[in-house]
């Protein structure tokens, strides 16, 4: 009988190594990142339920190769093209709470600009952990996906996307960073008349690319303006966004001031805004196109 004892204290002390371990390797994967409002989102485990309350975060989610984890997104969410077969929530500014919760997500991701009705309060008091995103630079973007691959567990999928925007956005800055000043009127919408500032990320994409946003020192982020006001300011180039792939109709309406020297060197042009106005990984493909337009506004230069 004696004999038999050290095999099976050796395997009761096996086991509780192993236990032991288990539960140390379980508290080394928890993760603790802090988020855009300060708040600090701590998950036990890397998230296997997303669900994104933004259609760049959305985006954001499949660049960082989590796609596979998200469970619900919000009207518009429709890039890449798996995200439209995703179950919808409502909208960015308009979300049933209920419908997230009935959805059992282990993480919630929110745009700090979409929060409405107390969205991150309602959702931590239902036990679900919230992280919210407010990308202010270019360079933001490529940081959030790494944050997003490490609350996800793709880090590997997520750093390799952030080192090749980087590598996309780097080059920009180098080939503009000598380039003649352009001044550029950014038109996000006609009817209320309406632009960027300075601190808006498609005013950043405009410096980005050596031109001057003529109302990018006003105080709103967006803001209304009037035609007259344009006139006054005397743009080179007439940058024009709308809600859709198509060139805006609106954006030919400037014609009938030819004193404006955009329209005088036919430099109105249209930019997709779902790769300039989202705030995801395809800014890089917007940001390479509008370049490209302030370039050829340049060459008509007399």
């Amino acid at each position: 009988m004696s004999a038999g004892l050290p095999g099976r204290n050796t395997f009761v002390l096996a086991c509780a190594c192993v236990l032991t371990f288990s539960a140390a390797a379980a508290r080394a994967e928890a993760i603790t990142v802090t988020d855009a409002t300060g708040h600090t989102v701590r998950l036990e485990q890397p998230a296997q339920r997303i669900i994104s309350l933004a259609p760049h975060l959305t985006e954001l989610l499949f660049a960082a190769g989590a796609g596979d984890k998200v469970i619900g997104t919000v009207e518009f969410s429709d890039w890449p093209p798996a995200a439209r077969a995703l179950p919808q929530v409502g909208s960015f500014t308009n979300v049933d709470i209920e419908a997230v919760a009935a959805l059992e997500p282990d993480l919630v991701v929110i745009w700090s600009t979409s929060q409405r009705g107390n969205q991150r309060e309602r959702l931590a008091a239902l036990g679900i952990p919230v992280w919210v995103n407010d990308n202010r630079r270019v360079d933001d973007i490529a940081d959030t996906l790494e944050i997003l691959g490490q609350l996800a567990g793709s880090a590997n999928a997520a750093h390799a996307a952030a080192q090749d925007f980087r590598a996309r956005l780097q080059a920009l800055r180098q080939r503009y960073a000598h380039a003649a000043k352009i001044r550029v009127f950014y038109q996000v919408w006609h009817q209320p008349l309406m632009t960027i500032n300075d601190h808006d990320l498609i005013g950043a994409v405009i410096k980005l690319c050596g031109g001057e946003n003529v109302f990018g020192t006003l105080g709103q982020l967006a803001p209304l303006i009037s035609v007259e006001a344009v006139l006054a300011t005397r743009p080179e180039v007439i940058i024009a966004s709308g809600m859709d792939a198509s060139r805006p109709e609106w954006l030919e309406d400037w014609r009938r001031w030819p004193e404006i020297p955009a329209v005088a060197a036919n430099n109105l042009f249209f930019i997709p805004p779902d790769i300039i106005q989202r705030h995801s990984p395809r800014l890089i493909d917007g940001a390479t196109l509008l370049c490209e337009k302030l370039d050829e506004a340049r060459s008509r230069r007399h």
